[in-house]
């Protein structure tokens, strides 16, 4: 594992030399950089995963330098290679690997085909130093790095405004919940006296005893950042616009990067949440409720990514509710699941809007099974680990965080409740997504011009969205509080009712929008029915709120304060320099006798003070 600073590496360099060249490369070599190097990374990520395996699961450091050496403060950029970080890694540089091969093939006749994969790269490189880096410095500064990469890509067709707003919308939200985050690592320091992560988690269980209210604001703060990057209620309003972005972008922030990074931070950060019952508990609500509202919106939108966006806010949620209820092991292993089905579905969905000129809208498509046939079965595929239907890999990641919600204290039966009517709606959305787009009348003819690196990574991906979750996560047994997934002990109605749920949608997803045996149309086109569906529609009215209490006031004042009161004072000091130095100027008359009486006048003046002093 010496080589494991070659994992963030690689992007790095990719990035280099795609960013100084400047586009002048042709464009296979620009995607043999590009995919390459994240590629690279994949196969040492790999190796170091067997001799991970081989070791019997020992934590790796790599000490590559300090960082900075100021007053006793001496972070280090050290990476650490444990259970967790390892399933990080594996899914940021081989679902990456493919994200980034698929789009060698669909961004090929776009313009920017260089700056695209120096970016990606870049995210690549910051998630990978998020998740390795051993001190929350280092953490922080690949959590800001992605953060600046979202805004690159999600703008990348910057000549539409309507992307650049989107651009600044996710930059700008995603910042509010990062400096809740840097707050709370200020504190931790000011407490602890260090950002080491190891360190700090042992020295928050012997500082604070449980339930401590230091500890307890912390562990808040870190959530607020959670939120924010992870798109959580109440920062969850720049996902979906986020889909202004090309769809490989959209694959990469949620599926293997940016999303899973507020779940990450949590979990590393464990030992922080067992201390804090509270901010646990903080963690399971926020999950609850983004999962509900995000499911309900999914179900009403036209946009085929804006389904899968608000289907991704629902299933970060369900991580969230996990590690809130103390499933941390099922949290992780849903993440790595919900990468396998998200990258696979938004890859799928990429080929459809490709072959029908950029089409977006699933009721302006229809009539596709047999045309597409590879995107097809690969939405059938992605669909049905989305909605946990058994057999597939998103089933075993979810059933069992549903079953261990059951068993949340007093509240488990109001988690599991909210959170099986969610499941019902995802599968019902998912039903939705596939009849709607792929049976029925054909509204748009298709030309399906992918090649083998398009179609390849769908393959691939939909294999391990089928068998990804049959074997678990057995490096996770060392690092999370509950010992990994040792097997459900939940039996009778509540598992069968648990598994039934997703199946009951799937056949009412049928009967509404397959065989069209049951008519919502009056329900639809009702008064109360069109409300509704405009208010889940819009995400529950959150950008209209903000819009109205934050955005608008602020535009305001703006506009109000367009001069800037606060430059006034600036103005004013330089205007009074300016009016001091044309009054100097006019003693400068370049005359010998005007001179020399001033020089007598202020030897008398010189005298008299002398004089009146003494």
């Amino acid at each position: 594992m010496e080589w494991l600073w070659l994992v963030p590496t690689m992007p790095l360099v990719g990035f280099l030399v795609l960013f100084t060249t400047q586009g002048r490369l042709p464009n296979n070599l620009v995607a043999m950089i590009g995919a390459g190097s994240v590629g690279f990374s994949a196969l040492v990520a790999l190796a170091a995963t067997f001799e991970f395996v081989q070791g019997g699961g020992k934590p790796f450091e790599q000490t590559l330098w300090t960082w900075i050496d100021v007053g006793g403060f001496t972070p280090s950029v050290r990476l650490y290679l444990d259970g967790l970080s390892l399933v990080m890694v594996g899914v940021i540089t081989g679902v990456g690997f493919l994200i980034h091969l698929y789009a060698t093939g669909y961004m090929a006749e776009e313009q920017g085909y260089s700056r695209f994969f120096a970016y990606m790269n870049l995210f690549v490189f910051a998630m990978l130093m998020l998740v390795l880096g051993d001190n929350l410095l280092v953490l922080f500064l690949g959590w800001e790095g992605v953060g600046l990469c979202s805004y690159l890509l999600i703008g990348f067709f910057h000549t539409d405004s309507t992307n650049g707003y989107a651009a600044r919308k996710a930059f700008v939200v995603t910042r509010v919940g990062d400096t809740f985050m840097a707050l709370g690592l200020f504190l931790l320091y000011r407490e602890l006296g260090t950002l080491e992560i190891q360190a700090s988690l042992a020295g928050a269980q012997e500082a604070w005893p449980e339930g401590s209210t230091v500890c307890t604001v912390i562990a808040l703060l870190l959530l607020g950042g959670a939120v924010g990057k992870s798109a959580q209620v109440p920062l969850q309003t720049w996902l979906p616009d986020a889909m202004a972005g090309p769809t490989p972008v959209s694959a990469l922030i949620h599926a293997a990067t940016m999303v899973t990074a507020g779940v990450y931070l949590i979990a590393r950060m464990h030992d922080l949440y067992l201390l804090s019952p509270e901010a646990q508990l903080a963690v399971a609500v926020v999950g609850l409720l983004t999962l509900f509202i995000a499911s309900f919106a999914a179900l009403t939108q036209t946009d085929i990514k804006r389904i899968l966006a608000y289907s991704t806010m629902s299933q970060i949620g369900f991580m969230f509710m996990a590690l809130g209820v103390g499933a941390w092991s099922a949290a992780i292993f849903h993440l790595m699941t919900h990468a396998f089905f998200k990258a696979l579905l938004f890859l799928s969905a990429g080929s459809v809007i490709l072959a029908l000129n950029h089409e977006q809208d699933i009721f302006k498509m229809g009539g596709l099974w047999r045309r597409l046939p590879i995107p097809f079965w690969s939405m059938v595929i992605g669909s049905a680990a989305l909605a946990a239907l058994p057999l597939t890999s998103g089933f075993y990641s979810k059933d069992i965080i549903l079953l261990t919600s059951f068993d949340y204290g007093t509240g488990g039966a109001w988690f599991w409740g909210l959170a099986v009517v969610a499941a019902f709606l995802t599968s019902l959305y998912s039903a939705r997504m596939i009849f709607v787009t792929f049976f029925g009348e054909m509204q748009t003819e298709p030309h399906d011009n992918s090649g083998p690196s398009m179609w390849l990574p769908l393959v691939l991906l939909a294999i391990l969205a089928l068998g990804g979750g049959w074997f678990g996560l057995a490096p996770l047994v060392d690092v999370m509080p509950d010992g990994g997934l040792e097997g459900d002990t939940h039996t009778g109605a509540l598992v069968w009712l648990t598994a039934l749920i997703p199946i009951f949608g799937l056949v009412v997803g049928y009967l509404i929008y397959g065989s069209k045996q049951i008519s919502v149309d009056a329900l639809i086109d009702s008064k109360p029915g069109e409300g509704l569906r405009r208010f889940w529609a819009s995400g529950w009215g959150f950008d209209w709120i903000y819009d109205r209490v934050i955005v608008k006031p602020f535009m305001t004042l703006a506009r109000i304060n367009k001069s800037d009161v606060v430059d006034r004072i600036y103005v004013v000091t330089a205007a009074l320099a300016r009016g001091a130095h044309h009054v100097a100027v006019l003693t400068q008359t370049g005359r010998l006798r005007w001179y020399a009486a001033n020089m007598a006048l202020g030897i008398v003046l010189v005298l008299l003070v002398v004089l009146e002093v003494l």
